[in-house]
């Protein structure tokens, strides 16, 4: 299946996941949970995913290197400092949030069960083959990175 690795960008995989979810919940909505206080809950996940966005962007502006997750060869710099010292992956770790958000304000139990299939495939199809291609322009400094910084969290 690696056909699949850096084909399909991030902010898509996210779309379809909040689009896959709103599907559950509106068609099967006996898996509807109370969750009280949702709306808090929710805007609080959703602000702490758009602020990792955010400060992982403004980490890689300022390094002068690529955002764009599709093309991690032409990375110019391994920035390892602000939001990137708790976190390798604060873009997907943003994305993860907003999900975590919207699905608390849909409050169905198979929403909830996407989130973990959005980690797998970010996994699978983004990270592991960004952190090859990292390794092979980075070496030994990225090797050090990894294994000071966790992948999510």
């Amino acid at each position: 299946m690696r056909f699949l690795e850096l084909k399909v960008p991030p902010p898509v995989v996210a779309l379809l996941t909040a689009a896959l979810m709103w599907l559950c919940a509106w068609a099967v909505p006996a898996f509807g949970f109370l969750f009280p206080a949702r709306d808090l809950y929710a805007i609080g996940l959703a602000v702490a995913g758009v602020v990792a966005d955010v400060l992982a962007i403004v980490s890689f502006v300022r390094a002068r290197t690529t955002v764009n997750p599709m093309k991690p060869a032409s990375s110019s710099s391994l920035v390892v400092s602000g939001i990137y010292k708790l976190t390798r992956n604060p873009m997907y770790l943003g994305s993860l949030l907003f999900l975590a958000a919207w699905a608390i304000y849909l409050s169905n139990v198979l929403a909830l069960l996407l989130l973990p299939a959005f980690v797998l495939y970010i996994n699978h199809f983004q990270i592991t083959p960004e952190e090859r291609v990292l390794a092979a322009l980075f070496g030994q400094e990225f090797a050090a990175y990894k294994a000071r910084t966790r992948r999510w969290l």
